[in-house]
Order: C-alpha cells, then structure tokens, then sequence
C-alpha cells in the first residue's frame, strides 16, 4: 500500500501539478491572443468606417463643385429643352446625394453605411458648415422651382459665395477624420505592444516555474530509473542462479512430458523392480489380465526366463539418465513382440528411486525391416547371378575372339605360310624359267602374307590409336575395311581439332564401332557406311549409319543366354560403353537401314564399376 502511493505521488501527482500549470500557462496565452484578435477585428471595423467617412467626406467636395457647374450650365443661353429638362434632372439628383450623404455624415445612414458621428470636434465642424451648406442647398432648390423661367443669377451668386467656405470646411473635417484614425492605430499599436509583452511574460514563467523544475525532476526520475535497471540486474543474476539450479530437473520433467505425451504403453516400478502401476493398454498387449501384489515387472513382461532375468537386473540397477533400447519379449500366449523400451529414472536425490517404464510396440517395423533385409539379400543374389551370367558371356565371347583369331592365322597366315615353304623347297636352281616363275609366286605369295600379318595385327590394337587417338583410328579402320570388303565405308570428321582423352575410353569407343560396322558388314548386308564423329560441349559423338536390310530393335531388349542365340556382339557393345559411363542408341526398322549413335562425356570423373575387356 505504501509503495502505491509513492508510485501516486511519483506519477499522478506530479503530472496533475504539471498539468495545471500548463493549463494555466496555455490558457493565458490563448486569452491574449483572443483579445488581441478582438482587438484587431474592432480596430479593422473601425477602420473600414472611417475609409467609408473618408470617402464620402472627400466625394462631398467634388459633388459641391458638380453642382455649381451644373448650375453654371443652366446660365448659358444655347441648350434646347430636352438639354436643359435633362441638366435640370441631373441637377436635382446631385442635390439629393449631396444633401444625403452630408446628413449621413453627421446622423449615421444604413443604405451607405455610415455610421451617426459622436466626436465633438468634427460636429462642430458640421454645425459651422450647415450656413453655406444650408445656402447652397435653397439656391438650388430654387433654381430647380424656377425652371426655364426667369434669370437665375442671384442664386447661382449664392452658390459661389458658398462654395470656397463648404471646400474649406469639408478638407478641415477629412483632416480631422484622418488624425483620428491615425490615433487610433497608435492606441491599438500600443495594446498590441503590451499583449505581445505579457505573452513573453507567461513563456518566460513557464520556462522559471514549469519546465526547469520539469527537467530537474526528469533527471531525477532518470537517475532512480537507472538505479532501479541496476538492481534489476542483480535481481536477475539471483534469479538466474536460482533458475540454473532447477533447470536440471526442469529438463527432466520435460523428457518425462515429452515420452509420455508420445508412448501410451507405461509402468512404474520400486526400486526393486516390484509393480507400482501399469496401464491397461500395455497389459492387452502383454496379454495379462490380474497382477498379483508384489510382482516383479520382468515377470509381467515376458514369460522366457533369459529375458526376465536381463529386465531384472536393468529396472533394478541405480540410475542417473534415461536408458533407451529395442527388446524382443515373449507373451504369456506365446506370441514373440519387439518394444522400444526407456527406462526413466525418478526420485534421484532420494534413497528410494523408482523407475518409469515407457514403451512403444515396434513389432510391424521390426518384421518389416526382416522382409526388406530379406528382399535385399535376394536381390544381391540375383545381382550376383546376372554378374556370373555376364562373366560367363564374356569369358566366352572372348574365347570366341580368340577362336576367330586362331582361325584367321590358321587359314590364312599359316596356309600361306605352308604354302610358302613347300614353294621355297621346291626350287630347283637347274630349271631357271620354272625357278623364275616360283620367285615371282614366292613374292606374290610374300605380299599377301604381309597384308594378312597386318590385317590381323591390325584387328587386335591398332598402332594409330595409342599414337594418335580415336580420330586417325577410325579414319584408318574404315580405308582398311573399305579396301578388304570393297564396300563403301567412309569416314567423316565434324571436329573442328583432333582430341585426346582417357585411352580407356577410347579404346572402347573403338571396340564398339569397329563392331558396329562388322555387324552392318556382316549381317545388314550393308553397301554404304558413314562413320561420323563430332564433340561439342564436351559430348564425345560417334554415329554409324549403313543402308543395309536393319531389324526389330525389341530383340535386343534382353542379353542372349549363349553365343548361340546371336546378339552377342550388340551385348558386348552396351557392356563396353556402359564401362565408360557412356550411353549407345541403336535405331532400325526392316529394310530402312541402321544408325548407331554413341556419346561420352569428356569431363566424365566416374571411374568405371567393371573390369576392362582384353582382346
């Protein structure tokens, strides 16, 4: 209660006592600032009837002198009656303005907004000037009686008798009006000057007696304001240290809310392992119904007594942090279950811990997970299978090449060879015409064997492609085919230089093509090969067209079980690019000709998964 009405008397009433004397300031300088606008307003009025006085006053003078000269004009003989009915027309009603106007200046008149004259001095002019006033007024108004008859001579000497005097009277009295509005302006001047000073006057109190005791009392507030944030600071250090020493158990309390917002199967037991409470839901599923008093948990979880004697010696056995572990456990019926089991610790600092038991039912994943390892296991073997097919394949492709190569150095190389020798053993230096025509055979025979020796070297590595590249060994294989076949086998380069790269990778681009224009020599019954290759934006491409008889692609769709099914060659292809982490396309129709398309990517890092193949 004190300390709210110190906080009232910080607070409300210093800003009440603030607040009044604002008021009081504000509201003294808006009464000076209204009676000097009161003031300006009535001076303004004032001075907008004394310009109207002013201005009849002077319009007085030039109305006196208009009627003399229109009475002068009555005076001369030469008008005609319309002239001088109209000259008297305008006679009489510059009479009755002038006479108007000089009443209005002494009586007030609402229609030209004069106001009634209340100054002495300027009355007594008016009552000195009302004679010749007066005199003016009847010779004219006698003149207008007489009309056109007789002389009007002796009025019209009234007149001018009488005009200086009026002229006279009437500057005296527009001095006069003049003099007062000037005091007028400075009486208003000098009330101006006197507000203008009492508002100075309020501001410099309010800046002695409001706002230099307002500051003083803001530095204070401020200075009790930044020793109250400093012992704010300490406060919280004490109750940061508080707050540290609870955080451990707060934080146990928050895993124990988050496993039980997120496990309904729950139990708690004594330190001895006994049961303290166990849910319904984890008693279905352990397909228990009554729990004799002073059960051991083991005992309600599985009936295989390894399994018991394992939970026994967990659940009892002291504690500082969460144990957490998958536990496979057998039912009273039989059935075989997976938990994942945590183990909780409770009442630490006590000599009697218990433990809280939190599990969730992960049989489904658990058997799941066997059939995935299952249907891994399965698959690695038939990965394994279809590898030993394919090393099978190839191991017979290549004793199939080795056969052809025997083949070919059996029945050509050593046929010649043989040849060669019975033909070497068969001379007979006596016969001179048969010996030359042996030599000339010998020579033939000679150049045929050394053609043959390079045909064959030339089938198993060719020297222009470790020399040079894929470029010069595809541009060679095809002039060499094209010479032994007599088929039309070209070759075209679209690469704008000649590049090397992984002698792998060129080895088996090589392969490849060199298959695939046997297979269209061979099979396509092929007259016309192009052989084409191109690289841009690091793609490596090679593409092989012939216009042989082709075929239905969907045959290659599966690799053949034996070298007897044919297809091999195609097989050996895909593995061999495949090896390179390149891709092979094969496009045919019956009768509409072959293209092979391969490419590799020159920036390819990959180092490949098989083993390379020998020829």
């Amino acid at each position: 209660m004190k300390r709210k009405k110190q906080q009232q008397t910080l607070d409300v009433s210093t800003f009440l006592r603030i607040r009044k004397w604002y008021l009081l300031a504000l509201s003294a300088i808006a009464i000076t600032i209204i009676v000097a606008q009161i003031l300006i307003q009535q001076h303004l009025n004032s001075q907008l009837n004394d310009s109207r006085v002013i201005n009849v006053a002077g319009r007085q003078r030039a109305y006196s002198q208009k009627l003399v000269k229109e009475a002068l004009l009555l005076q001369s003989g030469n008008l005609d009656k319309n002239k001088h009915s109209e000259l008297l027309e305008r006679l009489e009603n510059t009479l009755f303005i002038w006479k108007t106007s000089h009443e209005g200046l002494q009586n007030g008149n609402d229609s030209i907004g004069l106001p009634k004259e209340d100054n002495p001095s300027i009355l007594k002019h008016f009552e000195e000037l009302s004679p010749h006033h007066n005199a003016m007024v009847n010779a004219v108004r006698t003149i207008l009686k007489q009309g056109d008859s007789g002389s009007h001579q002796q009025q019209m000497d009234i007149l001018l008798a009488n005009e200086a005097p009026f002229l006279e009277k009437m500057d005296a009295i527009v001095n006069e009006y003049d003099a007062i509005s000037k005091e007028r302006l400075q009486r208003l001047k000098l009330k101006e000057y006197l507000l203008l000073a009492f508002s100075l006057l309020i501001l410099i109190l309010e800046v002695l007696f409001i706002f230099r005791p307002l500051s003083i009392q803001i530095k204070e507030t401020i200075q009790k304001l930044v020793k109250s944030r400093l012992q704010s600071e300490q406060d919280a250090q004490e109750i940061k240290k508080i707050f540290q020493e609870k955080e451990k158990s707060l934080q146990e309390l928050k895993e124990l809310n988050f496993v039980i917002d997120n496990a309904a199967l729950f139990a708690s037991a004594r330190n001895d392992g006994t049961v303290v409470f166990i849910s319904k839901k984890f008693l279905t599923l352990l397909e228990t119904s009554n729990i004799p008093p002073n059960t051991h948990l083991s005992e309600i979880l599985t009936t295989d007594e390894g399994q018991r004697q394992y939970l026994g010696e967990i659940l009892t056995k002291p504690r500082k942090s969460i144990r957490t572990e998958e536990i496979e456990i057998k039912t009273k019926a039989g059935n075989k279950l997976w938990l994942d089991m945590s183990i909780v610790p409770m009442h630490q600092t006590s000599l009697k811990q218990s433990v809280l038991l939190l599990c969730s039912d992960i049989t489904e994943r658990k058997n799941n997970q066997e059939k995935v390892e299952q249907l891994t296991l399965q698959n690695y073997e038939d990965r394994m299978r279809q590898k030993q097919i394919q090393a099978s394949l190839i191991v017979e492709g290549q004793e199939e090449e080795r056969k052809r190569i025997a083949k070919d150095i059996h029945d050509g190389i050593g046929q010649m060879l043989t040849a060669l020798r019975f033909n070497i053993e068969s001379i007979n230096l006596d016969q001179k015409e048969r010996t030359k025509e042996k030599i000339a055979y010998l020579k033939e025979l000679t150049s045929d064997l050394i053609k043959g020796v390079r045909t064959a070297t030339f089938n198993l590595t060719p020297p222009e492609l470790g020399d040079h590249g894929i470029f010069p060994a595809l541009q060679k294989m095809t002039s060499e085919l094209s010479k032994l076949t007599g088929k039309n086998i070209l070759f075209e380069n679209k690469a704008e230089q000649n590049i090397r790269f992984d002698s792998l990778a060129e080895t088996n681009i090589y392969r490849v093509t060199q298959e695939a224009v046997n297979n269209a020599i061979k099979y396509a019954d092929a007259n016309y090969i192009l052989v084409s290759i191109n690289h841009t934006d690091n793609l490596l491409s090679v593409v092989i067209d012939d216009d042989g008889k082709g075929f239905d692609p969907t045959v290659l769709e599966r690799p053949p079980k034996n070298n007897s099914e044919g297809g091999m060659g195609v097989f050996f292809m895909k593995e061999r690019i495949s090896y390179i982490n390149g891709r092979l396309f094969i496009n045919s129709s019956p009768g509409e000709g072959t293209r092979v398309t391969i490419n590799y990517n020159l920036n390819e890092t990959k180092k490949p998964k098989k083993e390379t193949y020998e020829d």
